[in-house]
This record gives structure tokens, C-alpha cells and sequence, in this order.
């Protein structure tokens, strides 16, 4: 069993310190549920939204989607994106889960397609590491095996989760996708006005 998580805990400076995950998307969706709309949409109905700056507010708008996730709180939030990692392994880590769907909240684009081509891929190679691929670029979302998770629980605070996924890729896990979506990250409001197309409101 695979479940997912979007991590949206973050402190968004460089977005001018309004939430990502509130961000809209178009008239339905903001970034946090338009990941979670697209893993419902793929079949993952099993989905946690790792919540930390502005918590009850992202909660909230998880909540009133009526989409099908759980929030979940990292008190460490402001230690990293590592501390929202941890935290959601420690939330999906149960007997029968085989691995960890991960999106991040700045890349909300991804579609179902992609994550239903990933899950495949994973079910029939269980690669530690399963991530779409353009090239040489890597993108959103990937999915973490569970042979990963004591490992990352591991991971040095200085660096993160990144070298043991880079460790861990290969050519069996890499899924060549064509959705623009997937490699779409939006941090900066310039990032939002070029993809989105219009400038964010101030926090």
C-alpha cells in the first residue's frame, strides 16, 4: 500500500511570507488542495497534508475542500522541510505501507496521469526511489520506498533528505513524463506571476 503526503508547513519567505498552500491555483483549488484534488484523482485517497506555518489556516482550507486527506502538525516547522518529512513518515509509517508518495506544497502542478505512471512503476519495480524525470531534470512528485524511511529518519539536519533520494535513484525508478507540471516549482512571486499568471496578494 502506498500512501501520500504534501508537505506545507513552511515559512514561504521567499514568497514575502504568505502560506504557499494558499496561494490560488485558478477559481477552485489553491496550491495544498489542488495536490491533494490530483492524488484523489489518481486513486490515493490516503493523504496527509504536513501543516506548520499558519497551520490552522491550511487546515481549514483542507477541511472545507471536502477532498479526502488529513492534516497532520510538525512542531518543528521551522527547522526545516526535513522536520515535515520526518513528520510525515512518522504519520504514514504503518504495517502494510510499502512506501511514501511526497509532493511539495510549491509545486502544485503535477498531474493525475503522472502519479497514477509513477505508482505503476513503483508496484512493479519497488525502486527505493520513483520520481518523473525529463532529461536530466527530476521533478514532482516521488515516491519514497519504505526501505528509505530509516534512513531519512537518520539524515544529517544540515542537508537534508536529498542526498540519500540522490543515492537511491536509478534508471528502474526515473519515469520520463510529458507533464510541464511536474517540473513546474513556484517560490518567488515572480515564479507565480510567470506560471499562474498574476501576482500573488500580500501576506
Amino acid at each position: 500500500m502506498l500512501r501520500a503526503a504534501v508537505l506545507a508547513a513552511g515559512l514561504s519567505t521567499r514568497m514575502g511570507g504568505r502560506p504557499k498552500g494558499l496561494l490560488p491555483v485558478d477559481d477552485v483549488d489553491v496550491f495544498v488542495t489542488r495536490i491533494v484534488r490530483t492524488f484523489n484523482a489518481a486513486g490515493l485517497n490516503d493523504v496527509v497534508v504536513i501543516v506548520g506555518h499558519d497551520a490552522d489556516a491550511v487546515r481549514a482550507r483542507v477541511s472545507a475542500s471536502g477532498l479526502s486527506a488529513q492534516s497532520v502538525l510538525n512542531p518543528n516547522y521551522e527547522r526545516g522541510q526535513l522536520s515535515s518529512l520526518l513528520t510525515a513518515i512518522d504519520a504514514v509509517d504503518q504495517p502494510g505501507v510499502h512506501g511514501l508518495v511526497l509532493a511539495l506544497v510549491d509545486a502544485p502542478l503535477f498531474s493525475s496521469s503522472t502519479v497514477r505512471q509513477l505508482v505503476e512503476r513503483f508496484e512493479h519495480t519497488h525502486a527505493p526511489v520513483v520520481r518523473a524525470v525529463r532529461g536530466d531534470e527530476h521533478g514532482h512528485p516521488v515516491i519514497l520506498g519504505r526501505e528509505l524511511f530509516e534512513l531519512i529518519r537518520g539524515a544529517d539536519p544540515a542537508v537534508g533528505a536529498k542526498p540519500i533520494v540522490r543515492s537511491h535513484a536509478s534508471i528502474l525508478g526515473d519515469v520520463d513524463v510529458n507533464d510541464a507540471g511536474a517540473f513546474q516549482d513556484i517560490d518567488t512571486p515572480d515564479d507565480y506571476a510567470r506560471i499562474i499568471g498574476s501576482r500573488p496578494e500580500p501576506a
